[in-house]
């Protein structure tokens, strides 16, 4: 029996929508690994590679389509902290998308890797991320990031996620590191209402990525789900691209407790408004767990089995 070539991430996300996973940190602390390391999750790949392949299955077990690699705090500024030099921070970053691909590889069916790509402040460790204070100019940020993007493009994911991307300067300095890159990519901002966490219009950014053909999808990700619905209307609107959509639970970052604090939402419920709003990928990310990517894979199933009406 023949069997049809399997489509790109590209062609897939055309047909869309697809499932992302969720927080993969939150995955390996539930099952028990260490996160206390100033490299976060990027200690475990380094010491306990088995326990990342672990959370990449309990994600594809759950529904989700698409493994987001655990690249996202390697990086030469966090792990010169612990010692490390270049080449230790390339074999991460190679194993990052190796394992997530053994992991894949495993599933009866169509699935993707994303090579995660995290914003400056993640290496710093302070809560950058989450208020993109950086006081760097754009060409400053392309030269941090451009080492760890090359390596990641190399090493063969489906897609590079440029991701928790804090302020307007970060944004084009990743879009202009992938633009000619032979990988597609996604640029996904966070934000508090329709501002970047350095309180810029989002609009800027997702308007900057519609004249850059690497990236195929534009939206937002770790935000306040209630703060969705509007963005991926307007990420849509504004870069003519399918939407990228993965928010928290709901809870906010204590940088100095190193812990999050306030009440948690139901993800799965925002599926709908999601999807309407033109919306191709969907997932969570900080606190989501594999339960919730599975009511989230759910509700995608249902949307897109729905009868068309006569």
């Amino acid at each position: 029996m023949t069997h049809p070539a399997p489509r790109s991430f590209t062609e897939a996300l055309a047909e869309g929508p697809l499932v992302l996973d969720g927080g993969l940190a939150t995955q390996l602390e539930a099952s028990g690994r260490d996160l206390t390391s100033s490299v976060w999750s990027a200690q475990v790949l380094a010491d306990d590679p088995e326990a990342v392949v672990d959370a990449h299955r309990a994600f594809f077990a759950a529904g989700a389509q698409v493994a987001t690699t655990a690249s996202y705090q390697v990086s030469s500024r966090g792990f010169a902290s612990v010692g490390q030099d270049s080449l230790h921070i390339s074999r991460l970053l190679r194993r990052s998308v190796r394992l997530a691909r053994r992991a894949a590889d495993e599933v009866d069916g169509e699935t993707w890797v994303a090579a995660s790509v995290g914003p400056y402040g993640a290496a710093l460790g302070d809560g950058s991320e989450y208020r993109g204070d950086y006081g760097l100019s754009v060409a400053q940020l392309r030269r941090w990031h451009r080492f760890g993007i090359q390596v990641l493009a190399d090493v063969g994911p489906d897609v590079l996620a440029l991701e928790t991307v804090p302020c307007l300067a970060e944004a084009e300095a990743l879009l202009e590191e992938v633009r000619g890159l032979s990988r597609p990519s996604w640029l996904s901002m966070t934000c508090v209402g329709d501002r970047t966490r350095a309180g810029e219009p989002v609009a800027e950014a997702f308007a900057m990525a519609a004249d850059v053909p690497e990236v195929v999808a534009v939206g937002v990700n770790c935000l306040d789900p209630a703060d969705t619905p509007a963005l991926v209307a307007l990420a849509t609107e504004l870069s003519g691209k399918p939407a990228v959509v993965y928010p928290n639970a709901g809870e906010q970052w204590d940088a100095v407790a190193r812990r999050w604090t306030g009440d948690q939402a139901d993800v799965g419920t925002y599926v709908g408004t999601w999807l309407d709003a033109g919306a191709g990928l969907v997932g969570g990310c900080c606190r989501v767990t594999p339960a919730d990517i599975g009511e989230i894979a759910r509700a995608v199933g249902r949307r897109t089995a729905a009868p068309t009406p006569v």
